[in-house]
């Protein structure tokens, strides 16, 4: 395994929003004022000219204050949006677990769930059948497995997304605060199966408030704030001058 080879390159990448300046009642209003051409909005970059490498077998940090940019980066990487300039690489299957059980239903049954979120990934019904009891194993969700997920805590509907997209084996396995999730013993549980995936060779991205916990887990991070990179390191330099920055003990 070549750990200098880079599977996530961004070159000078910036991403801009536009917003409308005003607030329209009805869709029919903002359509007649959109074709005479009247519809004003503002814009603003939500990330400048970022420009960065992760490497395989890699698990990277990624900080910074809410409205830094950090999930606009994160839908970049999963290839959920385009940059409005530069470019970004990936290379390999990105499971990306942006917000846990988002493609579920809560009508249908955690089995249901499992194999439409298990199609959402890309894997046929064969599959997710053979993939099926090591998710509910995993999950711990055995008696509830039948039951709508309307029923579920929210607790309960985080594990079973986790369950489903920890075993797609991805190549590039991003996380976006999620390891908060269910109680001490499970999230232990999660972290062990990131750190096996991470000695197979796996790149982990990971996005958290708890610097303490990109400390412990990654090799590198990089600092966003107000959409530009602040500092890329190791874990330990960039978390030092983040706190420092933000008065953080």
């Amino acid at each position: 395994m070549n750990n200098d080879l880079p599977v996530i390159k961004l070159e000078h990448v910036s991403v801009r929003y536009r917003t409308p300046a005003e607030r329209y009642s009805t869709f029919k209003e903002f359509a007649i004022r959109w074709l005479q051409g009247k519809v004003r909005s503002n814009s603003f970059w939500a990330l400048r000219n970022v420009s960065f490498e992760i490497h395989k077998g890699e698990v990277f940090g990624i900080i910074g204050q809410n409205g830094a940019g950090k999930s606009t980066l994160l839908k970049l990487v999963s290839r959920v949006m385009r940059p409005t300039e530069g470019r970004v690489i990936v290379i390999g299957r990105v499971v990306p677990l942006l917000e846990l059980g988002a493609g579920f239903h809560p009508e249908l049954t955690g089995r249901e769930n499992i194999f439409l979120n298990g199609s959402i990934l890309g894997f046929t019904r064969k599959e997710m059948e053979a993939k099926f009891q090591r998710i509910v194993e995993f999950s711990e969700l055995h008696e509830f497995i039948e039951a709508p997920l309307r029923t579920y805590s929210s607790g309960m509907w985080a594990r079973l997304g986790f369950a489903v997209a920890i075993d797609a084996e991805p190549d590039i396995l991003i996380l976006d605060e999620i390891l908060s999730v269910g109680d001490e013993a499970f999230q232990r549980k999660c972290l062990a199966r990131i750190e096996e995936f991470r000695k197979q060779g796996a790149t982990i991205v990971l996005v958290s408030h708890n610097t303490h916990q990109i400390e412990q887990m990654c090799q590198r991070a990089a600092w966003l704030a107000h959409g530009q990179l602040q500092a890329i390191g190791t874990a330990s330099e960039v978390v030092k001058s983040y706190r420092e920055n933000q008065h953080i003990n």
